[in-house]
């Protein structure tokens, strides 16, 4: 069994076992309290509970890009969404310097709403030129509520047909800004990344590229609707993503879809989210650095 190094040098990514990796990625994507989530975790490896500690996200730390960035401006926008949860949403809209009209990229959450990890990478796009729209799709429950814990569970309380008309008219919100190209590209991470594979397969021309990011596939009945280049990145170490990849392949080929994929050895579901370790910044960087050059290539 794995045991934690003696001295107090922070946990990271090579110091957690994978068991406890595997009790996270359920605690995010089930029904698993954070208490039974802490508890299995003590259980199952000595240094378990520390392991487990150490995934839970750290959002201040992670911060890249201030919200005082002199380069951007971010603020907090309503706007209406016919068919939604309530009719109502709210994001959080980054412009770049200059006065546009800019290529737009939508940032959808993962499974939590809108928390300070997805906001982050809003102002990251922004800063590369982009007008960047995080949707949050708890506004019609109150908005995300500070911590991952309730934001979970409120996620999964909504109707998600519902959940996704939210996130498919803030895409055309976006589209439609008076600050927008028109260009519309479209990335999510988790849930997010599910959503993102949703949004090609019933936007068609509507949207230029799209980058999920381990997310599940869409309905294969549905593949055929994809009009833009994809650009799919996964983790290696990610079984409830990586087993719906061989038909969802399988199928964009026999579509004759334009699509990419990376797989990134080494790496656990949520690679990117640079507040826990989970995160392999090696991954991330290349990961990023690749969307946006796919976003370049299609949206600019």
């Amino acid at each position: 069994m794995t045991s934690l190094p003696q001295n107090h040098t922070p946990i990271t990514q090579l110091d957690i076992d994978q068991r406890v990796y595997d009790l996270y990625d359920e605690y995010c994507h089930g029904a698993m309290t954070r208490r039974d989530f802490l508890a299995r975790s003590a259980i199952v490896v000595v240094g378990g509970l520390m392991m487990a500690q150490a995934l839970l996200p750290r959002y201040v730390e992670a911060q890249t890009i201030s919200f005082t960035d002199s380069r951007i401006k971010g603020q907090y926008v309503n706007y209406t969404s016919a068919g939604g949860s309530s009719g109502q949403m709210r994001g959080y809209l980054v412009k770049p310097e200059g006065v546009g009209p800019f290529p737009a990229l939508l940032i959808i959450h993962e499974n939590r709403g809108l928390n300070p990890y997805i906001e982050d990478v809003a102002r990251r796009a922004a800063i590369e030129g982009y007008l960047a729209l995080a949707p949050d799709g708890l506004f019609p429950v109150g908005g995300y509520p500070g911590n991952d814990d309730d934001g979970k569970v409120l996620q999964a309380s909504l109707d998600q047909g519902k959940l996704r008309t939210d996130m498919l008219n803030s895409a055309r919100f976006l589209k439609s800004h008076a600050l927008s190209s028109g260009k519309l590209g479209i990335t999510g991470f988790c849930w997010g990344g599910s959503t993102t594979n949703y949004l090609s397969t019933v936007m068609g021309n509507e949207i230029k590229a799209c980058v999920p990011y381990y997310g599940a596939a869409p309905e294969t009945s549905k593949v055929a609707n994809i009009k833009v280049p994809m650009l799919i990145h996964y983790a290696e170490n990610d079984d409830n993503m990586n087993k719906m990849w061989p038909t969802y392949e399988a199928t964009l080929k026999l579509e004759k879809i334009n699509y990419e994929v990376h797989i990134y050895p080494g790496t656990q579901h949520g690679f990117h989210n640079n507040s826990t370790p989970r995160y392999s910044e090696a991954a991330a960087k290349l990961s990023w650095d690749r969307t946006l050059a796919h976003f370049k290539k299609h949206l600019v």
